[in-house]
């Protein structure tokens, strides 16, 4: 019992963080992190500097180049990253989850001993290709159609929101390999190189998360191998399974993470701002108001921190998570919405220029309960999940 309710977290952990803070303050100051979001850019010279350090390798087995899968210490990278720019936090679940988690969970032996150490490396960048125009959340739903011609397959369709596809290696492309029939069933997950023929890949604007720019992909008559179906050709039409696994509760944390980094670093911001801004002759965190606004953004900041890690170290241990990955998403991003904009009435006028990091945390923040899999979905797999009204 005592080791259930020991909340201390993992020295190497710690390290990670030290580290990823140093790498921080020298490669990511706030100046370059504004022009990052002002001009939509994804900073390839820092992160390629990243990851050179080895971070890159957190989902990855000893066997490929990588440090061993540990959602945990991943969760805490991205937070870390994300207290500074999502231009950067992006790119880098793009490759140790997006690429990494899905390889390590799902590839076939092949495909593993060919991506997995690009992706420790910090060689390869996975976008997803899930959501279409006529498609959210109801992905099994998707008409994007991938049909088998000899050892090719060959695909037609559009995806929409694929964050990053400009700068991946790979789209994860879920696409119908057969009949409509089975809402579940002949659906296929394809690894499909960015440089293939009849790929076109257009911008769609969006509010927050900018630096790595979200996409329109349309795919005319693309063809690629068979092999390249994850799990290799064997797992035709078996796509779904492939989908809702722990690459899926990965991705909900992933996203709270960013939540909680956005949080604590505007959080922290109007904390400083409330001490040294006098009105009235005194700090403004004298007065009351200001003081129970951040009392209270702090609290919640902290309850973020628990779901989101209670459920990673869930996750980390492979146990059945996905009630409480549902929770820290709902609850993670809802929270980060909340405490900037708690964090902007607090600093007031000011917190509304671009010449400071609040109104980006917040536009950010915004994003969040929205993408990968909004509130109201995850709401419906927490009630789902517990058998409410069976």
């Amino acid at each position: 019992m005592s080791d259930a309710l020991n909340f201390d977290e993992p020295e190497h952990v710690r390290m990670l963080r030290d580290q990823v803070r140093r790498f921080v303050n020298e490669h990511m100051p706030r100046a370059r992190a504004r022009e990052w979001d002002k001009g939509n850019i994804f900073p390839r010279d820092v992160f390629d500097k990243f990851a050179a350090l080895g971070m890159m390798g957190l989902t990855t087995e000893e066997a490929y180049g990588g440090a061993g899968v540990d959602i945990y210490a991943t969760m805490a990278v991205i937070e870390e990253i994300a207290k500074r720019s999502v231009a950067l936090a992006c790119p880098y679940i793009m490759a140790v989850c997006y690429a990494g988690m899905n390889l390590g969970e799902s590839a076939s032996l092949a495909q593993k001993e060919e991506l997995l150490p690009k992706v420790a490396a910090g060689k390869l960048l996975f976008a997803y290709g899930l959501s279409e125009p006529n498609v959210g959340g109801d992905l099994a739903t998707v008409e994007t159609t991938g049909v088998i011609e000899g050892d090719e397959i060959v695909i037609n369709g559009a995806k929409r929101w694929c964050t990053g596809a400009h700068i991946a290696d790979y789209i994860f492309c879920l696409l119908r390999s057969g009949s409509k029939e089975g809402k579940y069933k002949n659906l296929s997950i394809v690894l499909v190189p960015t440089s293939a023929a009849g790929m076109t890949i257009t911008p769609l604007g969006h509010l927050g998360i900018r630096g790595v720019e979200t996409k329109d992909v349309i795919f005319e008559n693309v063809r690629v191998p068979a092999e390249n179906i994850l799990g290799g050709a064997e797992m035709l039409n078996k796509g779904w399974g492939q989908l809702a696994g722990r690459a899926l509760e990965v991705e909900k944390l992933e996203l709270s993470a960013c939540a909680l980094g956005l949080a604590e670093a505007a959080l922290a911001d109007a904390w400083t701002y409330a001490e040294e801004r006098v009105q009235f002759g005194k700090p403004i965190a004298h007065h009351q108001a200001i003081r129970h606004t951040l009392a209270e953004a702090r609290t919640r900041t902290q309850a973020m921190r628990h779901m989101l890690y209670h459920a990673a170290w869930l996750a980390n241990e492979n146990r059945p998570c996905s009630v409480e990955t549902s929770m820290a998403k709902l609850f993670c991003c809802e929270g980060a919405a909340e405490v900037t904009e708690q964090a902007i009435r607090v600093v007031g006028a000011y917190g509304l220029s671009d010449d400071m990091d609040l109104e980006r945390y917040f536009r950010d923040a915004k994003s969040l309960p929205i993408v990968g899999g909004s509130s109201n979905m995850q709401k419906n797999n927490i009630a789902n999940r517990l058998k409410l009204g069976a």
